[in-house]
């Protein structure tokens, strides 16, 4: 991996699907790189892994509790921090949330506090992706300035085949990378 994610901050929102796995080789690719990654864990999320799987690559702490705050409120100190904030997986449940502006947990409050860059990895079932109100929201959070990574076609977890696997790390750092250079580009003009 390149020198870009040297000193670099990145927030990393995990919402609750068996695709939680990519995310902990997500975030341990980005700190070995270099970056600074903090990891904000839904609830659901915690169903899926411990929050001290993420704490172990990042050799950070993670963040669940939005009332466990030092100075500022916690979401806001989270929204102004990161260079870029990534969600992977994100569940079309989340994407919804995102799409109409609730914030009932850490990880939304973040992000509707936040004025960084925001990608989003999808994960989700084949029908659940293809469903009129996930395309509604997609094309909503587009059209308020998200970045999308995938998702991808092939197995599901659920036994179905079909769009809606999480994109692969390496895919996702890419398109991170994507996003964090015309950010660049855009402030430097």
């Amino acid at each position: 991996m390149s020198d870009f994610w040297q000193g670099k901050s990145v927030l990393l929102g995990v919402t609750g699907g068996i695709a939680i796995y990519k995310a902990v080789g997500l975030a341990s690719k980005l700190a070995q790189a270099g970056a600074e990654v903090d990891v904000v864990m839904t609830p659901a999320a915690c169903e899926f892994v411990a929050p001290l799987t993420f704490a172990a690559v990042t050799h950070r702490g993670v963040h669940l509790d939005p009332w466990l705050a030092d100075r500022k409120p916690e979401h806001i100190a989270l929204a102004e921090r990161p260079d870029l904030v990534v969600v992977a997986p994100c569940t079309a449940n989340t994407m919804a949330k995102l799409a109409h502006g609730l914030a009932d947990n850490l990880l939304t409050s973040v992000l509707l506090a936040t004025v960084k860059p925001v990608l989003i990895a999808p994960a989700m079932n084949v029908g659940m992706w293809n469903a009129a109100p996930t395309q509604r929201n997609l094309k909503i959070l587009a059209g308020d300035g998200y970045h999308f990574v995938g998702p991808d076609s092939g197995n599901l977890a659920c036994g179905y085949a079909g769009t809606g696997r999480m994109s692969e790390p390496e895919s996702i750092l890419a398109a991170m990378e994507e996003v964090l250079r015309g950010e660049i580009d855009k402030t430097q003009c």
